[in-house]
């Protein structure tokens, strides 16, 4: 079985997606050895396109090695680096789920290793040579630090934030997380993300003073660097919005700010529910949701930040009671989003036609993204009490409950750890 599945995923792979052929490896690669020639960062652009290097000067950093390697080592590396971080997001996010279920732990890694490499953001990820799982990793290591109760994370624990301070410092969009441990009052670990990733910024401006004023003042405020914001690809609020007025007109400020703000509001509320009861993991998850819909552009292949909200949601179905309507009402959601996410359905309206199944279609990703986070359930100490399932939102008005109870301490007594 396991070697059929190998096998259907494998010419899967091969046969079915479009190769995106390392187009963002390209931009990389070509702007580190412009870089290291003598030229600006931020002038680069991959021949032939006007599309150039759009994370902070960390990045170009990090990614310097490059410069002394061949192409196709270059690619070697960049998928070797994406089977790493695939299995430590493997690991953080379903190793207690193995162990509780009791399956033979090989067996069940090699099925979710197919199954992850199945969904689109993860095989986007791969194809364009995308830096997203690596950056999922480095945030999840940090859940694993607060989380587990393993005597190696108690060492360690004191560095939780580290990795997600790298991961803001080379790219903007997991800085949500440093607000996420304030939001949750992890002041120690918000404090290393924050010194981990203001120093990380420090040593780029230390080694290229003119490229990073050339980021925080013009190429980071610049969208057409990074692409049409109505192009099918951008699943976030945005996105949305630029389908749903393109071609007329621009998309409001004002709307897409109060949806910001709104999405921000369920955001924070539901997080810190989660901590409360115990499940951090769902915290993280909550948060990587909130970053793809509040960011400007959020696409397809950043989508990998949904993962540990799939996972939690197929758990969630698991501990449920076997037979019951719960526990199949969550595995049916959790396979749908999975399905959906595989399947590469919003390109079906690449070219949209202004209609209500396009606009629904175009946009299934955003509806994914909605759904979980208005409906992820936490499977802490309080899981088995009303209001904190999927489909038993306290109140009439989430949104309105959000913005009033962001601020609300939370409970002393937090568990320490997560089964």
């Amino acid at each position: 079985m396991t070697t059929g599945l190998v096998v259907a995923v494998t010419a899967f792979l091969i046969f079915v997606p479009l190769h995106r052929h390392w187009f963002d490896l390209h931009v990389y690669y070509g702007t580190v050895g412009y870089w290291m020639d003598g030229g600006r960062i931020y002038d680069y652009l991959k021949p032939g396109t006007h599309y150039g290097f759009t994370y902070p000067p960390f990045a170009a950093l990090v990614m310097l090695p490059m410069a002394m390697v061949g192409w196709y080592s270059a690619i070697a590396i960049s998928q070797l680096l994406n089977i790493v971080a695939a299995a430590a997001i493997l690991y953080i996010c379903a190793d207690a789920t193995i162990r509780r279920e009791g399956w033979t732990r090989w067996f069940a890694y090699a099925v979710l290793a197919c199954l992850f490499a199945w969904l689109e953001p993860v095989r986007d990820t791969a194809s364009f040579g995308q830096v997203n799982l690596l950056l999922l990793a480095l945030v999840l290591a940090d859940a694993w630090l607060l989380t587990s109760d393993t005597a190696r994370a108690r060492r360690l624990d004191r560095i939780a934030g580290l990795g997600i301070g790298l991961a803001a410092a080379i790219k903007l969009t997991p800085a949500i997380f440093i607000v996420y441990l304030l939001v949750t009052r992890r002041l120690r670990a918000a404090g290393v993300a924050t010194a981990v990733a203001g120093g990380a910024t420090v040593i780029a401006v230390w080694a290229d003073r003119e490229a990073s004023r050339t980021y925080w003042t013009e190429a980071m405020w610049n969208t057409d660097r990074v692409g049409s914001l109505a192009y099918v690809s951008n699943q976030s609020w945005q996105g949305l919005l630029a389908r749903l007025t393109e071609p007329a007109a621009e998309p409001s400020r004002a709307v897409w700010a109060i949806g910001v703000l709104l999405l921000l509001c369920v955001w924070a509320w539901r997080a810190r529910r989660a901590v409360a009861a115990g499940d951090e993991l769902a915290g993280f998850a909550l948060t990587g949701i909130a970053a793809c819909l509040v960011s400007p552009v959020t696409w397809v292949h950043h989508l990998v930040w949904l993962i540990p909200a799939l996972v939690i949601l197929a758990d969630s179905g698991l501990r449920s009671a076997v037979g019951g309507q719960r526990r199949k009402r969550l595995l049916f959601w959790a396979g749908t989003s999975y399905a959906l996410l595989c399947s590469s359905i919003v390109w079906l309206w690449r070219w949209n036609d202004g209609g209500a199944p396009g606009f629904l279609g175009s946009n299934a990703y955003v509806w994914i993204s909605l759904g979980l986070l208005l409906l992820l359930p936490f499977r802490g100490v309080r899981e088995e009490r009303a209001g904190d399932g999927p489909y038993d939102l306290p109140g009439p008005s989430a949104t309105m409950g959000a913005c009033a109870h962001a601020t609300e301490p939370l409970s002393k007594s937090v568990p320490a750890s997560q089964p």
